[in-house]
């Protein structure tokens, strides 16, 4: 079905102060005041903010609005802190996808890359998350890159973090949305996460949502955002084509490489 406008889902990690200069991966660390502004701008342009539940009847055409999603990957203890604060503002939802093996303990997947470990959301601050109207979803099991299992192994991931989540929180519907770690997928991870379950899947390609038909929501795109984000840059990421050229652009320089290694 047709969207009447693109949808763009915005891509979050952290919120937080910055860490210093130098450190891997310190441009997926947002601060509190830039999200706060960009939250302010989208609201001031008469967007509203959902999480993947809440955007779902916009995804599948059953409503209309000038709506976009936000996302934050991980589970991070500094989203409550910092993030839901802004959201109850502006009367906005988002969705937290969470790593369920690792809930209560610390980034370990980003140790060997030199990225500073801090704390994931307890199973009681998620439920808090939930109870303060936001939602939970799943970012597997111990956040592995799907492409380098086995399909058995995949599915354990996949539909094994669901039924953790679900042990864990309280929240109605229970856990319905995924996002594939690092943004690594193939058609067995697809595969997997339409039989656990979910309604949609995130991924880190490029680019807004258009209801084309055959838009399959098991492989959503989303819009980056970063630390060096301004609030300008950020609405010509969500209002004009200028992520979904972004998101070709960086798909043909992959298959350039691609070939290129044949």
């Amino acid at each position: 079905m047709k969207l009447a406008a693109p949808i763009p889902i915005l891509m979050y990690h952290q919120v937080d102060a910055a860490p210093p200069r130098g450190t891997p991966m310190r441009g997926l660390v947002v601060s509190p005041a830039s999200f706060g502004r960009h939250m302010a701008t989208l609201w001031a342009m008469g967007l509203k903010g959902l999480s993947m539940r809440d955007l779902l009847p916009y995804l599948n055409g059953q409503k209309a609005g000038r709506v976009f999603g936000i996302t934050f990957d991980d589970g991070y203890e500094n989203n409550l802190r910092c993030a839901l604060p802004v959201l109850q503002r502006f009367g906005f939802s988002a969705t937290c996808y969470v790593v369920a093996g690792r809930v209560g303990q610390r980034n370990q997947w980003d140790l060997e890359r030199g990225v500073p470990q801090v704390p994931l959301m307890t199973a009681q601050q998620m439920q808090a998350w939930v109870d303060a109207g936001q939602e939970i979803g799943s970012h597997t099991l111990t956040h592995p890159d799907l492409c380098n299992l086995e399909l058995g192994e995949q599915r354990q991931e996949i539909a094994q973090a669901r039924l953790t989540l679900e042990a864990l929180v309280k929240q109605p519907g229970g856990i319905r949305n995924f996002c594939y770690p690092y943004g690594s997928f193939d058609q067995g991870a697809i595969r997997c996460a339409g039989e656990a379950g979910y309604d949609t899947a995130t991924t880190t390609v490029r680019g807004r949502v258009h209801g084309q038909p055959g838009l399959n929501p098991l492989t959503l795109p989303r819009v980056l955002v970063s630390r060096t984000t301004t609030c300008l840059h950020l609405l010509l990421k969500c209002l004009t084509g200028y992520e979904d050229r972004r998101g070709r652009q960086l798909a043909n320089t992959s298959l350039i490489q691609a070939q290129a290694r044949l």
